[in-house]
C-alpha cells in the first residue's frame, strides 16, 4: 500500500496519482492540506527520503517568506513550519514501507511500485 500525500488542485499531484494507479499500485490518498502531517510524520518521511527538510519544502510559496524562512533555516524550524502550514510541503509525496518518493517528476513515484 502506498500512502499518497495529495493535493487534487495540483496537476503534478493528479498526474502522479494517475501514474501509480495505472501501474496497478494500491494507493491510499491523504489530502495533506486538510489532514496535515505531524512533525514526527515529517521527520519519518525525511529519514525515508534521506534528505533535509528544505528538500521537501515549497520555498517559492508566499507563506515561506511570510514566516521568515530561508534555505539555511534549521531542520527543526522548517519541520515545525510544515506541520503548521502544510502548503509548504512539496507535492506529491508518496510513502511505501521504509521508502518514500517525491513525485517531481511524477515518474519518481514508480520507484515505490
Amino acid at each position: 500500500m502506498i500512502e499518497y500525500w495529495h493535493n487534487p488542485r495540483c496537476s503534478k499531484s493528479r498526474a502522479g496519482l494517475a501514474l501509480l494507479q495505472e501501474s496497478g499500485a494500491q494507493v491510499e490518498t491523504r489530502k495533506y492540506l486538510e489532514d496535515s502531517p505531524s512533525a514526527e510524520e515529517l521527520r519519518s518521511v525525511l529519514e525515508r527520503l534521506g534528505v533535509n527538510a528544505i528538500d521537501i519544502m515549497r520555498s517559492g510559496e508566499a507563506r515561506f517568506k511570510e514566516l521568515g524562512l530561508t534555505k539555511i533555516t534549521d531542520d527543526d524550524t522548517l519541520i515545525s513550519a510544515m506541520a503548521e502550514n502544510p502548503i509548504l510541503i512539496e507535492r506529491p509525496l508518496a510513502i511505501a514501507g521504509d521508502k518514500a518518493a517525491i513525485g517531481r517528476p511524477p515518474e519518481n513515484l514508480l520507484t515505490l511500485v
